[in-house]
């Protein structure tokens, strides 16, 4: 096959093969489509297809269609993560700060200390720190991986639930909306290059003052001219980021955090989400699963993974209980909300893509936590399905 013709039917496996999984298993609510792209991802990987048989491997996934699927990867994980920063309603969490303030804080904080205690004891063996981390960078890495709740992946699933706007929906996206912000605070203290802080200056003067030049101009346009000068403000603010010594990912997702959904239109913001989703997240599925990695053996890989999925659904579900307890709720709710506020899946895979790119955490640390992404999400659904028929 030519060059085009191997990419295009790199696409097609990507699209067809997990949707005719998908529908095998009879399309069920409980394990959403998006997951088994992501589980797909990893078996057309180097760890399962490059195994069973290397020779397609190999001739599939060139150098050449890897540099392509990494360039529509990048592309497609921008956007997506900008929708995301765009998702955030922040009003709402003000009106109910009390009640947001402490269940985002304890989500967020005992979780978050017990991933970065799990990685610290993990750190103590050669090969799971990356070459370029401190220990508290991997440390403080791996706590805001078991922290992470992907907002998207959360809206999804409470459209799926019919809880999208149910007051219990809106309570926990006002949650995972703060979470969201914390998250990619502590991404960016991490990645902090002390040789590159001229930049990051130069860079956070850039932010405040263009920042507060587009939430001026974007009601003034023409709706016809909003989404262009959106797109266009997203790759701004990735490449200044990227070029700070931080990364694209948090610049676009700054970048959308700033808008408001209604200057776009929500139903447009959700369609044009739902088509990235669909069309293009399915390539950095891909595009990630190449990049797994066994190097650490497969049995310690995963061990790992069970350390850190006992710390990240633990810490959750303790955090939310402690705050269920604070604020008085209806007995059952913390479980619920702490079950749902697992959807790690997609923004943690971003988030650990970036401290694998940035060299904080090994291959093997990586699949690790791929491997506890997958399997918190891929539990949240049943469990909060059972407990609503129980409510």
């Amino acid at each position: 096959m030519t060059a085009s013709e191997t990419m295009i039917f790199v696409f097609l496996m990507v699209m067809a093969l997990p949707f005719a999984i998908w529908r095998v298993l009879g399309g069920r609510q409980t394990l959403p489509l998006v997951v088994v792209q992501i589980l797909c991802g990893i078996a057309l990987g180097p760890a399962i297809l490059g195994q069973i048989a290397p020779d397609f491997h190999a001739a599939i996934f060139s150098p050449d269609i890897i540099k392509g699927l990494n360039a529509v990867a990048l592309l497609a994980v921008m956007i997506f993560v900008f929708f995301a920063g765009i998702e955030l309603d922040l009003r709402a969490a003000w009106d109910e700060r009390r009640d947001t303030g402490i269940t985002a804080g304890l989500a967020l904080i005992v979780p978050f200390a017990a991933g970065a205690l799990a990685g610290l004891v993990l750190f103590q063996w050669q090969g799971w720190l990356g070459p370029n981390a401190a220990l508290w960078q991997g440390a403080l890495g791996l706590g805001m991986a078991s922290a992470v709740t992907a907002l998207p992946i959360l809206v999804l699933f409470l459209k799926q639930l019919g809880l999208m706007q149910q007051a219990l929906g809106q309570r926990v996206l006002r949650y995972a909306s703060l979470d969201d912000i914390a998250i990619w605070a502590v991404l960016a203290l991490i990645l902090l290059d002390f040789q590159r802080l001229g930049r990051q200056a130069v860079f956070a003067m850039f932010f405040i003052g263009a920042a507060y030049a587009m939430r001026k101009l974007m009601p003034r346009l023409a709706q016809g001219h909003r989404w262009p000068i959106a797109l266009i403000w997203m790759l701004a603010c990735a490449l200044v980021t990227d070029w700070a010594g931080l990364h694209y990912i948090v610049g676009a997702f700054l970048a959308g955090a700033i808008l408001d959904a209604d200057w776009l239109g929500h139903e447009e913001v959700d369609r044009y989400s739902t088509f990235t989703l669909t069309a293009l997240m399915p390539i950095f599925f891909l595009a990630t699963g190449l990049r797994t990695s066994w190097e650490m053996g497969g049995p310690a890989v995963f061990g790992a993974a069970a350390l850190l999925l006992v710390a990240a659904v633990g810490g959750k579900l303790l955090g939310v209980a402690i705050a269920g307890r604070i604020l008085h709720w209806p007995k059952g709710d913390a479980w619920g909300i702490g079950w749902l506020l697992q959807t790690k899946a997609l923004i943690m895979i971003i988030f650990s893509n970036v401290l694998l790119d940035k060299g904080l955490i090994s291959g093997g640390t990586f699949t690790a936590l791929l491997l506890m992404a997958v399997a918190s999400t891929v539990l949240t659904m049943p469990i909060v399905t059972r407990w609503l028929a129980a409510r």
